[in-house]
């Protein structure tokens, strides 16, 4: 996995049109780093098939076959749809990990660690307030 220190996103709004497009927890997630509190995203417990979309710019960022329960308290994930993130050093809180923003706009969705399942070893620990979940049209409804 290669860092990124992209700032030149396809998506440009100023921050007031931010704003005016996202959610208050919304916008504090993807445009302030922000990080919801664990177990209160419904999409932590949405077992069903489709596709996870940034909240910012609905590009697809994850499909739910790489979705796993971590236990965590954030909807988890072992492989991001490809050029669908990038990746930043984050040396906040006294330690250093890597955040994870969407390639398109720049939001921040959460981090990566590496105890994540086979087959990457990846955990992709992402705030749901940051995703909208698109089901599959020929989906059932969740377990």
């Amino acid at each position: 996995m290669t860092t990124s220190k992209n700032t030149e996103f396809e998506v440009k709004k100023t921050e007031q049109e931010w704003q005016e497009t996202l959610s208050q927890e919304q916008f504090c997630v993807l445009r302030q780093h922000a990080t919801e509190r664990p177990h209160t995203s419904p999409l932590n417990k949405e077992y069903a098939q489709g596709i996870y979309q940034c909240a910012g710019c609905s590009q697809p960022l994850f499909v739910s076959d790489t979705k796993y329960n971590s236990g965590t308290g954030w909807p988890s994930f072992f492989n991001p749809i490809e050029g669908a993130i990038d990746t930043t050093v984050d040396r906040s809180l006294f330690m250093t990990r890597i955040e994870v923003h969407c390639s398109r706009c720049g939001g921040h969705l959460g981090h990566v660690f590496d105890d994540g399942p086979k087959p990457t070893g990846k955990r992709y620990c992402i705030n749901g307030v940051a995703l909208k979940f698109i089901p599959d049209s020929d989906s059932g409804s969740s377990k």
